[in-house]
């Protein structure tokens, strides 16, 4: 038991670091936003509204965020990993029990939730560090042409920052977010005795009487309340990063209390004078602990974009290893953690799309009107999928479910119908990098479908291959050593094997086919590693074996392969050589896909990742071939 406390100390410490800081960092810029009188709807703060929008505000992440995500979205993980994704993988394994017509809805909006989530993976970063640098005008008006080169330079160093991975920056993040959460609980009781009153707005009898009785300010301000939630989906997105437990107990013992002091002593300092709205956050602290403040500021908002950026690298991984985005080139940072991965070019990719938002918006204000049409989708999206992987994993009856999935939904979606409002002024900005993800993420899957196809045409049953070499009808001569074929399809003659016997009418003396499958799972238990396939030639020295891997797992070939004691054939890693099937796409006039998706299709198979890398064949073993195949 000594040994375990501090590795939860830790990974609660952790968590933290990269799970909680967009949660963290709301209070900078929620309750100024609700109340900003250039909002194309805006809200005036008088005590009844005031009163109204902090029970609000506090409700909701009670709501969303305790009750959906840590509760019980949380509950629905696939082997300790989290996300919209993941809910989708899980229902894969009841699609036998779900109508076909219901099964491609439910998985349509688990690829646009995701791509809602890469889409929020982009604003985040920008909100959350322009809002905290923009604490320099309270200090200084002066200083406020300095706001946008600096965080245009800080989100720089964070995206540099990656490589090292989530734990490794959750190490350093960790106590700095821990001592926001100390500061922000401080200022936030240093608030509330200038009003004690606003303790009252911890009753829901408030939030409910602000919406039945100001239904059309209300409804307007949800757009901006929805601020405060923001980060619960990298929240369950993360999970795989640092597990359930300790994200929970971080949440419910540190993170919830001090949030909830801070709204509530914003709420008290507009209560005691409306002129605090300027900066309500800032505000909170004395003069002399503005510019201390603002620098601690400007680090939790760094970590706050730490929470998205971890998330959308999880996103990015399971996509791909479930065939939605081209294989791309993950690094595993952690050998405890398997969730804790790093995708560089997805890393660059954000960098300068972020910064790229950075220049053009230039205020944390502009931007808050775009922010939250993807958190509101995405949340509503992981609200229909949990109570379908509830009804079929947990057996749970329908009856029971609905009323409950009916509640959350409504909340949800008077969210999202509230951004809706929002559109014309920013909010059409997330719904169209969302779009474009999810018309990617669907045309690679489809290509992906259609090359297959194409490719097992080429390529022909290995049954009738090898029958044609028993007849003799192939005329090669057998060279000592032993050939290792990566088959993309068991039932499929591979490219390379093909190849290697018409063109160069040779084949090794022991030949082993290789497919690859990778699992529902993060994770697959070693002893199902691999499975034996019976082609009937293991006299002629010609064997093929399944090898399955969980979608967080490196597929490491040579070592899996050089653990294997009982294989058909006896397989030296150092000695073996590797033949690698790979084809060249090219533009055709074949059916399938509409011109414009064969476009996109092509031109995301040129970030897919080097398939010797990505399976850790050793070049120097190498040999590549293969065949054109039209799309």
């Amino acid at each position: 038991m000594r040994a375990v406390r501090p590795l939860r100390a830790a990974m609660v410490v952790g968590a933290l670091g990269v799970v909680f800081g967009d949660l963290g960092t709301s209070p900078i810029y929620t309750v100024q936003t609700v109340f900003d009188p250039r909002d194309p709807h805006p809200i005036a703060p008088t005590s009844d509204n005031v009163y109204g929008v902090v029970s609000l505000i506090f409700w909701s992440v009670m709501i969303i965020v305790t009750l959906t995500y840590v509760l019980l979205a949380m509950r629905a993980d696939n082997d300790g990993e989290g996300g919209i994704l993941a809910l989708m993988t899980l229902l894969k394994r009841w699609v036998e029990q779900i109508d076909p017509r219901t099964f491609i809805v439910l998985s349509a909006l688990g690829i646009l939730g995701a791509a809602l989530f890469l889409g929020d993976s982009i604003i985040t970063p920008a909100i959350s560090v322009l809002s905290a640098v923009e604490g320099l005008k309270v200090v200084d008006p002066e200083l406020h042409s300095w706001v946008v080169p600096l965080t245009a330079l800080i989100v720089f160093v964070l995206f540099l920052a990656q490589r090292f991975g989530s734990g490794g920056v959750g190490r350093y993040f960790g106590p700095v977010m821990a001592a926001w959460f100390v500061v922000i609980s401080v200022l936030g009781i240093h608030g509330i005795t200038a009003e004690p009153g606003i303790l009252r707005a911890l009753s829901p009898t408030y939030a409910v009487g602000f919406v039945a009785g100001h239904f059309h300010v209300a409804f307007f301000a949800l757009a901006a309340i929805v601020l405060a939630v923001t980060g619960a989906e990298a929240l369950y997105a993360d999970m795989g990063h640092f597990g359930r437990r300790p994200i929970s107990t971080a949440w419910i013992l540190i993170v919830a209390p001090a949030l909830t002091l801070c709204y509530l002593g914003q709420g008290a300092l507009v209560l005691h004078d409306v002129r605090n709205l300027s900066a309500p956050f800032f505000l909170l602290s004395p003069q002399w602990g503005q510019i201390p403040l603002v620098m601690l500021t400007t680090m939790a908002t760094v970590i706050a974009a730490q929470a998205v950026i971890s998330g959308a690298f999880s996103v990015a991984s399971q996509a791909a290893r479930l065939g939605y985005m081209p294989r791309l080139r993950l690094v595993h940072t952690s050998d405890r953690e398997y969730g804790q991965v790093y995708v560089p070019w997805l890393n660059w990719f954000l960098m300068v799309s972020v910064i790229t938002l950075v220049f053009a918006f230039r205020s944390s204000d502009a931007l808050a009107y775009a922010y939250g049409m993807a958190v509101t989708g995405t949340i509503a999206i992981t609200t229909i999928l949990f109570f379908v992987v509830a009804r079929h994993r947990w057996r749970i009856p329908w009856w029971l479910l609905a009323p409950a999935a009916a509640a959350l939904l409504t909340v949800d979606l008077l969210f999202f119908a509230a951004n809706i409002t929002k559109f014309v002024h920013g909010a059409w900005l997330p719904l169209v990098i969302a779009l474009a993800a999810f018309a990617i993420m669907t045309t690679w899957r489809r290509g992906r479908l259609l090359v297959a196809a194409r490719r097992s045409l080429l390529e022909g049953p290995v049954d009738e291959f090898l029958q044609s070499l028993r007849s003799g009808e192939r005329e090669v001569d057998v060279v000592d050593g032993t050939a290792v074929f990566l088959n993309r399809d068991p039932a499929s003659a591979p490219l390379a094997f093909r190849a290697n016997v018409d063109h160069n009418r040779v084949r090794h003396r022991q030949v082993l086919f290789v497919s690859v499958e990778v699992a529902t799972a993060p994770r697959v238990d070693p002893a199902a590693r691999v499975r034996r396939i019976d082609l009937g030639a293991d006299d002629e020295g010609i064997s093929a074996v399944v090898v399955r891997f969980g979608y967080a797992e490196p597929p490491d070939i040579p070592a899996t392969l050089g653990a294997i004691r009982d294989l058909p054939v006896g397989v030296d890693p150092a000695a073996v050589t590797y033949f690698l099937s790979t084809v060249e796409l090219r533009l055709s006039d074949e059916p399938g896909l509409a011109g414009w998706r064969k476009r996109v299709f092509l031109a995301s198979s040129h970030v897919s990742s080097d398939a010797s890398d990505y399976f850790r064949l050793p070049r120097e073993q190498l040999v590549v071939m293969g065949a054109r195949i039209p799309v």
